[in-house]
This record gives C-alpha cells, sequence and structure tokens, in this order.
C-alpha cells in the first residue's frame, strides 16, 4: 500500500510552519508590531428639532378631564376648523368653534353615555355636516349591552337633532360614514368593543334615520374602523383593528350582496400587546393608504402602567392585498396617532402621545414625534413631558398659515394629577 503525504494544516491562508515562523521573527526583533490605526469617527447625523408651544382652548380643567376623542372639522362652513370634543367625563359632545380666527368657544351639542368618538358626514346630502357618536355607555368594563349609535343631524345654525340609530349594543367605539357600496347611500361601519362579547358590524341604510344592522365579525374588543379605498379600485372597504386577547387588524372587502371578506393583515402573538389606535395616512406617498398603530393600553391592569413592548409602527399597503409591518419605535403607554408633515419638509411624520407612561418620572415622555428622512427612517422627538396622561390627537392647520397644529385631550383617571389638561392646541415654536 502506497504511503500518502499529510497535507499541512491551514488557518486562513496560512500554514502552521508560516505562522510560527513569524512568531519567531517578531520576537527576535525586540519590538512589537504597531496596532492598525483605528478608524476614524464618523459624527452621528444631528437630531431634527421640533418644539411646540401648548394652549389651552374651550372651558378649562374642571375635576379630572376624561377627553376620549377630538376631531378636527369645520362644523359650520365658515372657513375655520373647529374642535370636536368627546368628554367621557360630562358624558357630552361638545364644539370649540373658532369664531373669529384664533377665538375658541365651547358649546354642548347633545348628551351622550360614555362618548368615544365622533364622525362628521353629510348623511343625507343636505349640505350640512351630521355627527355620528360612538357611544360606550359606560367607560369601564361592562358585559351589558348598554351602548348605541347616535346621529346629530345638523340643522344649520348651531342646532342639532339627536337621532337614536342603534341601541342596546355591546359598548360601541367607533362608527363611520361612507358610501361603500359607491350608490350615493351613506351607510354606517361600527365597532363594538363589549367586554367579553363584541362585534364589528356595519348599518345599512333604510332612509328616514332608520338603520339595519349586520355583523361581519364577532371577536370581542374593536376600537378603531377606519374607511378608504385599501385596494384602489375605486371601491371603499375598512378595517378593524380588534384588541382585548386579540391583538389584530382585520380588512373587510365588499363581496356584492352586502357580504364582506374578512382578513386578518396583522397580529401579535403578545395577548397583552395594549392595541390602541389605529388611523389611515400614506405614509411613504405611494398613492395606497397605510396604517400607523399604536399600542400602550393599560387600562386593565390593577395598577395602570408602561409595557417594554408599547409603541408605534407603520403598516406598509404593498399593494395586491399584502402589507408589510414596520416597528417605528418606542413610548410607553402610546395612544392617540396621527401623521402629517410637522416639520414642513414633505415627508410625512408620525406622532403619538402617552396616557400610561411612568409618571413619577419627570422624564416621562407625553407626546413625541417621528421625523422622517424621505426614505421612511423615523428619528423620535419628544416633544412634551407635561401634561400627562393625554390620549388623543389631531392634527390640522388651525390658523391659515401653512403650519400644522396638534390638538390633544386629556385623560385623567388615576393619578398623578397634578399635571392635568383637558383640549390643548400646540403651535409649533
Amino acid at each position: 500500500m502506497s504511503a500518502r503525504r499529510s497535507s499541512p494544516v491551514v488557518f486562513g491562508g496560512l500554514t502552521v510552519l508560516a505562522i510560527a515562523t513569524l512568531i519567531f521573527v517578531a520576537a527576535c526583533s525586540g519590538r512589537e508590531e504597531p496596532p492598525p490605526p483605528a478608524p476614524k469617527a464618523v459624527a452621528a447625523p444631528p437630531a431634527p428639532k421640533l418644539a411646540f408651544v401648548a394652549q389651552p382652548i374651550g372651558d378649562p380643567v374642571n375635576g379630572h378631564p376624561w377627553i376620549a376623542h377630538v376631531a378636527v372639522v369645520d362644523l359650520d362652513g365658515d372657513g375655520l376648523p373647529d374642535v370636536l370634543v368627546c368628554d367621557a367625563q360630562a358624558n357630552q359632545l361638545r364644539w370649540i368653534r373658532q369664531y373669529p380666527r384664533g377665538v375658541y368657544t365651547e358649546y354642548p351639542i347633545g348628551d351622550v353615555m360614555a362618548p368615544a368618538h365622533v364622525d362628521a358626514c353629510d348623511v343625507y346630502k343636505h349640505g350640512r355636516l351630521d355627527l355620528l357618536v360612538a357611544s360606550m355607555g359606560q367607560i369601564f368594563p361592562n358585559n351589558d349591552r348598554i351602548g348605541s349609535v347616535i346621529i346629530f343631524e345638523n340643522l344649520g345654525n348651531g342646532q342639532f337633532r339627536r337621532h337614536v340609530v342603534g341601541e342596546h349594543m355591546a359598548r360601541v367605539t367607533d362608527v363611520r360614514g361612507a358610501d361603500l357600496f359607491g350608490n350615493g347611500t351613506t351607510q354606517l361601519v361600527v365597532g363594538c368593543f363589549g367586554y367579553d362579547q363584541g362585534e364589528t358590524l356595519w348599518m345599512e341604510n333604510k332612509g328616514d334615520w332608520k338603520f339595519e344592522p349586520h355583523v361581519v365579525n364577532t371577536q370581542s374588543g374593536p376600537i378603531h374602523t377606519p374607511v378608504a379605498d385599501y385596494f384602489g379600485d375605486g371601491r371603499l372597504e375598512f378595517a378593524s383593528l380588534i384588541s382585548q386577547e386579540w391583538e389584530e387588524v382585520h380588512l373587510f372587502d365588499s363581496l356584492g350582496n352586502g357580504k364582506f371578506k374578512d382578513t386578518i393583515i396583522w397580529g401579535s402573538t403578545n395577548e397583552d400587546y395594549g392595541s390602541s389606535g389605529l388611523v389611515v395616512a400614506d405614509i411613504n406617498r405611494d398613492g395606497r393608504p397605510d396604517f400607523v398603530y399604536t399600542n400602550g393600553d393599560a387600562f386593565d391592569y390593577a395598577r395602570p402602567g408602561p409595557r417594554p413592548w408599547h409603541g408605534i409602527q407603520w403598516i406598509e399597503n404593498k399593494g395586491g392585498g399584502h402589507w408589510a409591518f414596520h416597528r417605528v419605535g418606542d413610548l410607553p403607554g402610546a395612544y392617540g396617532p396621527s401623521a402629517a408633515d410637522l416639520n414642513g419638509d414633505g415627508f410625512i411624520d408620525l406622532l403619538a402621545v402617552s396616557t400610561f407612561n411612568d409618571w413619577s418620572s419627570p422624564n416621562a415622555v407625553s407626546m413625541m414625534a417621528w421625523i422622517n428622512d424621505g426614505r421612511e427612517h423615523f428619528t423620535p422627538v419628544p416633544l412634551a413631558h407635561s401634561p400627562t396622561h393625554l390620549l388623543t390627537t389631531a392634527i390640522a392647520d388651525m390658523d391659515g398659515d401653512g403650519v400644522p397644529e396638534i390638538i390633544t385631550g386629556g385623560f385623567h383617571f388615576y393619578p398623578p394629577y397634578d399635571r392635568m389638561s383637558r383640549v390643548l392646541l400646540w403651535k409649533r415654536k
């Protein structure tokens, strides 16, 4: 049998013999090899500068405010944006009217038990915006069917007529008006949070302020039901953010004849994820509506407070029914997502507030912006540490100068009560 020569052992291209030779030569030279040059430090890009100053508008703080939702709309058609307020402590829908420009005066519109959301919609095309209100009946957990859908018909001259178009429902958290079938008739999209039992439904407009419910999902916990043309086919679809133990975003596509296909476009494996807000915006300016989604809910905890997974995300509409989830950033107790060009560079930035941060810390952030560099890379910029317990936001150019303002609502249902607010208007410095 013929002998076979063994191959040399090789480390990184050098044989053992070669490595030994290098070590011997270095030892005999009496001097160490110079260390490799340190890499040059690269300066980090400067953080975006952005600052806002708050002023209260409407009625002053009285007790512990529970502002569940704010929305900006020109309710009286005078060319000046106003603010609608769901005051869950006073159990009223309120109107902060701007007139003249820069002067804000608050008026009651009507009584609603635990109003959670308001949407402005001209239901019967009479040229005035009616107000669709989701009534929970009670803010805190309850399995009773105490929710309702209320429409305040706008009669003009600041007068409204109240219509209860749905009652004895699981606690209602959202209602939107939309022409779902392209026939010129406004239907309603409704989220019923309930508690152990809830549902997502649409309500068929039968005329004369009568609506017939059609349930499309029976999971508990729907909190927001935004409507848009998500598929770019000229038809409107609606989504439902379902919280509780589900923590899912559902999309409902019309199949015709009043039927809808229910598709889960994203869901968390964390049953305690704390879904808290869902709004629609075209973040990357590709013509397709995306979602901005916050998770920061802590209402169910014995001691409300932050969790490390709380924050804000962008669910990108890739087209063709495909979606991509992007975690944008952390914010303990995140609520009230909004999207707008906050710094005037032409790109869509994100905003959220905190309801459940660690308010014993002076560094706890109550409002945060994420500034978009134009390539959908977001830099967090804290905007406020006080007041605390902010829950809802809206962004609009309130004074007509081309610069957006922020509207926030405070929800102070647990201490500390030392930095309270009700409705604030934040102007950019």
